[in-house]
């Protein structure tokens, strides 16, 4: 008489919801945002797989070794594809976060090579609701305002004469995201900052982010509790006579 298997034994183990997707699921992310926002996606995507695939199939049967030019030739027709699709999710990821509070936050948060960005912004405009981010790297400080141009350019001007007195020897950029003339577009932003010259050396960086966080966000307003209208706050005048 055999005995009944343990109960839980074969159970599978839950998943973490914290664990990140794998490569072939991130892969599988990008493609259908991509394709969502990009219907002929799939088609530009194969043909740019078969093109250099029958390419190198036409250069092997002229010159010789045709299987291994065809498997050169697929393998650049990946390349080209994967290339292809991180552009087209760029470009679907921007149309998305169009006209959303932060979005141009998010995308100076993607410029990788050698910078270093705050996970908040460091001025906010409480009745505006216009918002600077910055980004500290090898160019030195990068400043980027969201908002109406006009409106804007007075809190992104003012973030720029504080960081200039509180570090003097360091390059202060400026930059206005929106969609106005003489503003970054999203997809502008990170071609914008890399073309920065760089100025200071990885120390120095590291010196001017230690300097910059001890400050905190001086001048700049505190953060408004949720339901609370700051045009429409009235002082207790009975607690300011100390009755």
């Amino acid at each position: 008489m055999s005995e009944e298997p343990r109960k839980g034994l074969f159970r599978r183990k839950p998943k973490d919801p914290n664990k990140k997707p794998g490569r072939l699921a991130q892969m599988k992310q990008v493609y259908e945002l991509s394709a969502k926002h990009n219907k002929a996606t799939p088609w530009l995507l194969a043909a740019a797989i078969l093109g250099c695939t029958l390419i190198g199939l036409l250069a092997g049967l002229l010159f010789g070794g045709a299987i291994f030019t065809t498997i050169l030739g697929f393998m650049v027709g990946l390349l080209l594809g994967m290339f292809m699709l991180g552009r087209f999710a760029e470009t679907a990821a921007f149309a998305q976060m169009d006209g959303q509070p932060g979005a141009f936050g998010a995308v100076l948060n993607t410029a990788r090579r050698g910078y270093l960005m705050d996970d908040k912004p460091i001025a906010i405009d409480p009745k505006s609701r216009d918002l600077v981010f910055r980004s500290t790297g090898r160019a030195g400080v990068v400043l980027l305002s969201e908002g109406p141009k006009g409106r804007s350019a007075k809190l992104l001007a003012k973030e720029r004469k504080r960081h200039e007195r509180i570090l003097p020897n360091v390059p202060v950029h400026t930059f206005q995201g929106g969609n106005e003339d003489g503003q970054l577009k999203m997809k502008q932003v990170v071609p914008a900052v890399q073309k920065l010259p760089r100025k200071l050396n990885k120390n120095e960086v590291l010196a001017v982010r230690n300097r910059l966080a001890a400050l905190g966000t001086q001048g700049t307003r505190p953060p408004i509790p949720k339901g609370i209208d700051p045009n429409k706050a009235r002082p207790n005048h009975k607690a300011m006579r100390g009755r």
